[in-house]
């Protein structure tokens, strides 16, 4: 049945939905590359809060949500900006998230990391960034969890120049018991992090970045480049340590960094891989076969759908993704901690449901296509 959804005109455009979802079974665990999905925290619709208050979490649909991505053979990274960390969500939140989640991945056999940043303070000396780092770090170790040593802005707002970011990751590599994963995210995603490596010049910046790396290589399992520029991530990627690996963080050009190149490839941890979940998984299958065509011939389709959702500004990309999870029956509302539902506009949802339908991600069209006409008739859409 024909569906009428808003342009970016003013004015409706038909839409005939999709009736069956594309077929897609959880499958055997990746061989080739370690995917990790950034996963939504689910806000309690019932709760009587405010944009200024503690978040209230759905903890039952939020667990939920993990195990599906699991069932699927995806790793989770928790505690990230997809969860809302540093949106809505505060440190204390976070914390109960680690604890909560890191226990489900233990009860199913789910493969965790958990972000470490420094939100429970806005400020300070090295000192203080430092003490704030070790306590979220030795919460996420205690949990079970691998650690993921996320951008501080702190750190940012106090760092005098590169010395100061050798000095903070090089005290937390040493403390640290298992090897971490570093984050590096983009202003683009966050611009409290602007010229974070002490340099707004990402090449003097890089150079920071892959210093920290060679000198404490058998402390890093890995980095998230969150940059979306794929050139400097394979520039990094080639100049990485043995056995360092790289994970891509790139939402705009994630099928060709991890399909790679004669000289290497990216693995992922990517806040797409949300809602592509069950499709992602199954492209990396097709990989793991040797089938790189395959591959991109599954994920290439999948692009415009996250160059949409991550669109300037960019760090408002979680409306779109937890917008997606309603419309897949992953959660009964549309509602987000800080109220974040109303960071994007009625003609940004309806480009997004018709992408995803395109696609094959909604389990239950029919489900997507009612709970597309509920938003529709609460903006005044009738037709």
């Amino acid at each position: 049945m024909t569906i009428h959804i808003p342009d970016f005109k003013g004015g409706l455009r038909a839409y005939e939905p999709r009736t069956e979802p594309i077929a897609l079974t959880s499958g055997t665990p990746f061989a080739s590359r370690t995917v990790f999905s950034a996963a939504h925290v689910v806000a309690d619709p019932f709760a009587d809060t405010n944009p200024d208050a503690p978040a209230a979490v759905d903890w039952d649909a939020t667990l939920a949500f993990r195990r599906h991505l699991w069932s699927h053979g995806l790793g989770v990274a928790e505690a990230m900006d997809t969860a809302q960390r540093g949106m809505g969500l505060d440190w204390a939140g976070a914390a109960e998230l680690i604890r909560r989640s890191a226990a489900e991945a233990r009860a199913v056999g789910g493969r965790i990391a958990c972000g470490v940043g420094t939100d429970q303070i806005t400020g300070g000396s090295l000192a203080e960034i430092r003490a704030a780092y070790e306590e979220q770090l030795a919460l996420v170790e205690e949990s079970g969890a691998q650690a993921i040593l996320m951008a501080s802005r702190a750190l940012a707002a106090t760092a005098k120049g590169p010395e100061d970011y050798l000095d903070v990751y090089g005290h937390l590599l040493r403390q640290a018991t298992e090897p971490v994963v570093l984050h590096w995210l983009g202003p683009m995603f966050d611009p409290a992090l602007e010229g974070y490596w002490g340099s707004s010049d990402l090449d003097a910046a890089t150079d920071v970045f892959l210093e920290v790396i060679a000198a404490h290589p058998d402390k890093v399992d890995g980095i998230k480049v969150s940059l979306l520029e794929a050139g400097r991530e394979i520039d990094i990627r080639r100049r990485l340590p043995q056995g360092v690996r790289c994970y891509t963080g790139d939402d705009f050009n994630y099928p060709e960094l991890i399909a790679g190149d004669e000289q290497g490839f990216s693995h992922a941890l990517l806040g797409i891989f949300d809602p592509l979940g069950p499709l992602a998984a199954e492209a990396v299958r097709v990989l793991d076969t040797g089938d790189t065509a395959g591959f991109r011939t599954l994920l290439d389709p999948t692009v415009e759908l996250s160059r949409h959702l991550f669109q300037t500004p960019t760090r408002f990309y979680k409306t779109g993704v937890v917008f997606l999870a309603w419309l897949a029956g992953h959660q009964s509302h549309f509602t987000m901690v800080g109220g974040l539902q109303s960071a994007r506009s009625l003609p940004h949802f309806a480009r997004a449901y018709e992408l995803a339908d395109g696609l094959g991600l909604f389990p239950d069209p029919k489900l997507a296509e009612d709970r597309m006409r509920t938003l529709l008739a609460l903006y005044g859409v009738n037709r």
